[in-house]
């Protein structure tokens, strides 16, 4: 597929470096063997769009027989999307899906009203020494849906939308931008894009999303001049024409945004809703832990260890 003929070869002008409205370092966060940068929420910004959790996994080399094992845990009123660039991991979840994730796949958990899932390192995955390198997002859902039964869709690597041109390879992965729409099913306008750009390369932002930022993943960017690392997200004034500009040793991006939620998000642990009411029923109902009757069950094959909500015996 070729990049979309709008786009090429006039580009907006880069803005300056005022179009940036915040600038987002990310908090390190050691998890027991390797480490992540959460840049989302961030004390300046809690959210990008309906984006309101993004996190850095790794880089990171594990020995034969180590991994991750995050248990199970649950989560209300989001949708979560993993995008590997390195390794593998399964998901389990009490839908009873059980899905490896490789790399450039898109596996979006839709939690609704409630689900619970674990994400470990597979046996088999454990036989060598492997890698990981992603991150995981949540996207927070609008009203109308956030009590909706929770839902899974997997897509393949070679399902998603490719735009190539003058050293750029862009995959979009959630929404719409630059004339193409994903095929995972969302619930706001939102976009969520894969960029790899050669040295010099220049990719226009989408002019058509409310809310837009980026996550410079390796290499560097240059806006009006100015050059932004590795490790750093960029959230840019809404309406502005924007460009950025690959580093003398090229750069990976996330891309995302769209548009802001009509009120006010709260996160309690793995949970977002949009009252504090909403949070503290679902606390109540994983306290409980009554997986046969209650609200949350646990995943097929993995239902024999979860993670205690904060504060819990165990923690």
């Amino acid at each position: 597929m070729s990049w979309m003929p709008d786009l090429e070869p006039k580009c907006p002008s880069a803005g300056s470096v005022n179009d940036i409205e915040t600038l987002i370092v990310p908090r390190a966060r050691d998890l027991g063997g390797f480490e992540v940068r959460r840049a989302l929420p961030a004390p300046k910004r809690q959210m990008v769009g309906p984006f309101i959790f993004f996190d850095q996994m790794g880089p990171v080399e594990f020995l034969k027989g180590e991994g991750i094992d995050v248990r199970p845990h649950p989560h209300i009123g989001l949708a979560t999307v993993t995008y590997l660039y390195q390794g593998a991991f399964q998901h389990r979840d009490s839908l009873g899906t059980d899905q490896m994730i490789r790399p450039g796949a898109v596996n979006w958990m839709v939690a609704g009203n409630g689900v619970t899932h674990s994400e470990r390192t597979s046996a088999i995955t454990r036989q060598h020494k492997h890698p990981l390198l992603g991150v995981q997002t949540w996207v927070a859902l609008p009203e109308t849906h956030e009590d909706k039964p929770a839902s899974f869709e997997h897509h393949s690597e070679e399902a998603m939308p490719i735009l190539k041109g003058e050293g750029k390879e862009v995959r979009l992965i959630l929404g719409t931008a630059w004339g193409e729409r994903a095929p995972v099913e969302t619930f706001s306008e939102m976009f969520y894009a894969d960029a790899i750009l050669q040295p010099g390369a220049k990719l226009p932002l989408p002019d058509n999303h409310e809310d837009r930022g980026i996550y410079v993943m390796s290499g560097s960017v240059l806006i009006a001049g100015e050059t932004f690392e590795a490790g750093r997200m960029m959230v840019f004034r809404p309406g502005d024409p924007i460009t950025v500009v690959a580093g003398k040793a090229g750069s990976r991006l996330m891309l995302l945004g769209g548009e802001t939620l009509n009120g006010p998000r709260y996160i309690s642990w793995n949970f977002v809703a949009s009252s504090r009411e909403k949070l503290e029923a679902a606390k109540q109902a994983w306290v409980e832990a009554d997986f046969e009757h209650g609200r949350f069950r646990l995943p097929q094959g993995d239902d024999a260890e979860f993670i205690p909500f904060p504060g819990q015996p165990g923690t």
